[in-house]
C-alpha cells in the first residue's frame, strides 16, 4: 500500500473513531444537566423545606407540651410554699410522740425542715423552663409562618441549651421525689401508721401551717416535672436531629459542587483531548 493511501486509512479510521469519543462526552454532559435541571432541583428543594417545615413543627409542639408541663409543675410549688409559709417540706425530718404521760395523744414534731434551697431550686427550674419552653414556641412558630430556618451555629446552641434543661429538669424531678418520700417517710414513720402519706393531709399536723393539700400538691409537681423532663428530652433529640440534617446539608453541598467541578474537568480534558486528536 502506498504513503499515501495508508495515511488517509489512518485518517479515516481515526475519525470514525472520535464520534463515539464525542457522543459519550455529550451524552455525559446532557446527564450531567439534566441531573441538575431548575425541575428537579425545584423538587429537592420543595422536599427538603417541607421535611424542614415538619421538624420545626414537631419542635413547636414539644415547646408548648414543656410549657404547659412547667406551668402544671410550678404552680402547686408555689401554692405549697404559700401554706407552709416558706418552709422546705422536701427532706424534712420529723417524728410522732405522745403529748404528754396522761394523755396517748400523739403529736408529730418536725426535728428538722428540709433546706429552702431545694425548694427555691426546684422552682426556679420549673419557671426558667416555662419562660424558655414559651419564647422558644413563638420563635419556632415565628419561623414556620415566614419560612425561616436557624442557622448551625443557632441550632448548635439550641441542642446545647436543651440538654442543660434535660439535666436541671431531671435533677429537679429526683429532688422532688426522693425528697417528697423522705417526708412520707416521716409522718408515716416508714409506713407503720394506720393512715397513708395522702390520708394524712386531711389531719391537722399542729404545726402552725395548712397541710390540708400537701400531698395533691406534690403529686402533680411530680407529674408536671417528669412529664416535662420527658418532653425536654424530646426536644434535645430533635435538635440534635436538626443539627445533623444542617451538617448533613452542607456536607452534601459540598459533595455536589466537588462533583460538578471534577466532571466540568474531566469533560474540559476530553474535550481538549479530542481536539489535539483531530489537529
Amino acid at each position: 500500500m502506498s504513503p499515501g493511501g495508508l495515511g488517509s486509512s489512518l485518517i479515516r479510521c481515526r475519525t470514525d473513531a472520535e464520534p463515539p469519543l464525542i457522543a459519550a462526552s455529550t451524552a455525559q454532559a446532557q446527564f450531567f444537566q439534566d441531573a441538575h435541571s431548575p425541575q428537579r432541583e425545584r423538587q429537592e428543594k420543595k422536599k427538603k423545606k417541607m421535611a424542614l417545615d415538619n421538624l420545626i413543627f414537631g419542635q413547636c409542639i414539644l415547646y408548648f407540651l414543656a410549657f404547659v408541663f412547667g406551668f402544671i409543675a410550678v404552680v402547686p410549688l408555689s401554692e405549697n410554699a404559700e401554706d407552709f409559709g416558706g418552709k422546705c417540706l422536701l427532706f424534712t425530718r420529723g417524728m410522732w410522740q405522745n403529748e404528754n404521760i396522761t394523755v396517748s395523744k400523739q403529736r408529730f414534731i418536725v426535728e428538722e425542715w428540709g433546706t429552702e434551697s431545694s425548694c427555691s431550686f426546684i422552682t426556679f427550674v420549673g419557671i426558667s423552663s416555662l419562660i424558655l419552653s414559651a419564647v422558644q414556641a413563638w420563635r419556632l412558630l415565628f419561623f414556620l409562618c415566614k419560612g425561616h430556618d436557624d442557622s448551625i451555629f443557632n441550632a448548635f446552641l439550641n441542642l446545647l441549651i436543651s440538654s442543660v434543661v434535660v439535666f436541671t429538669v431531671f435533677l429537679s424531678s429526683t429532688i422532688v421525689s426522693v425528697g417528697f418520700n423522705m417526708w412520707c417517710d416521716s409522718v408515716t414513720e416508714g409506713g407503720t401508721m394506720p393512715s397513708s402519706c395522702e390520708d394524712l393531709q386531711d389531719t391537722d399536723l399542729e404545726l402552725g401551717l395548712d397541710n390540708s393539700a400537701f400531698y395533691d400538691q406534690f403529686a402533680i409537681a411530680q407529674f408536671g416535672l417528669w412529664a416535662a423532663w420527658l418532653t425536654w428530652l424530646g426536644i434535645a433529640v430533635m435538635a440534635f436531629l436538626k443539627v445533623y440534617h444542617n451538617y448533613r446539608e452542607e456536607d452534601l453541598l459540598d459533595s455536589l459542587i466537588h462533583e460538578k467541578d471534577l466532571l466540568l474537568s474531566r469533560s474540559s480534558r476530553r474535550n481538549s483531548h479530542l481536539k489535539s486528536g483531530l489537529v
